[in-house]
């Protein structure tokens, strides 16, 4: 029986990622500095803390961490306050496992200012008992540590939790931890291929999430 559910946002309960494409690059440039083509590719995995720490050590950005962090939300501020959008149904969804009796939290590389900002905006913040960061656990999703912090705040274990993740990168690392997983497709993650061979289920479409209920069903 599922007792606690483990939830990214951006790209997996948001339509968000886009307006992290080019945070970096646009960060590097009002300080003066050309990013390297390859930028995005390799901070994608990153937390804001590690994208941080890279920026300063690798481009030699003059900011301690935390205002180099304040300066990447606040171009997405915006985004956030006033456009990002759930995905479509995914309201119902979380309404419906909240009134099956499953715990939910957030486990995000979001700041957790902009997680209150646009979930409560959308309506759905009363869905989450507690709000996770990367930067508030220490590490980024290359770890378990975030879904280990959830699950244990939610008082579930492996056996009867799951984690709801878009990237590859993250569903790699709670799947590799023990926890079922359920990736939710998203575009902007071309590794569709190598997602479906690792995860218990995925969701298209969070009005008919036929896979999602038959792995239940199961468990």
């Amino acid at each position: 029986m599922l007792k606690g559910a483990i939830w990214d946002l951006d790209g997996t309960l948001l339509d968000s990622m886009s307006a992290w494409d080019h945070v970096g690059e646009i960060y590097l440039r009002s300080q003066g500095i050309e990013p390297e083509p390859d930028l995005n590719e390799i901070i994608a995995t990153m937390s804001l803390q590690q994208a941080a720490d890279y920026f300063i050590d690798y481009y030699g950005v003059k900011q301690t961490p935390d205002d180099l962090i304040k300066g990447a939300v606040a171009i997405v501020d915006d985004f956030y306050r006033y456009e990002a959008q759930l995905k479509p149904h995914a309201a119902k969804f979380l309404t419906q496992l909240q009134q099956a009796g499953v715990k939910m939290c957030i486990a995000t590389a979001a700041e957790r200012s902009l997680v209150e900002t646009v979930l409560t905006r959308c309506g759905v913040l009363h869905c989450f008992s507690e709000i996770f960061t990367c930067t508030s656990v220490g590490a980024g999703k290359d770890e378990p540590a975030i879904y280990r912090e959830a699950m244990k705040f939610l008082d579930t274990d492996r056996s009867n939790t799951i984690v709801f993740e878009d990237s590859l990168h993250a569903l790699t690392t709670a799947k590799n931890d023990g926890f079922y997983v359920a990736a939710v497709y998203d575009e902007h993650e071309e590794h569709q291929d190598e997602i479906r061979r690792i995860v218990d289920c995925i969701i298209t479409d969070y009005d008919n999430p036929e896979e999602f209920n038959k792995f239940i069903q199961g468990i």
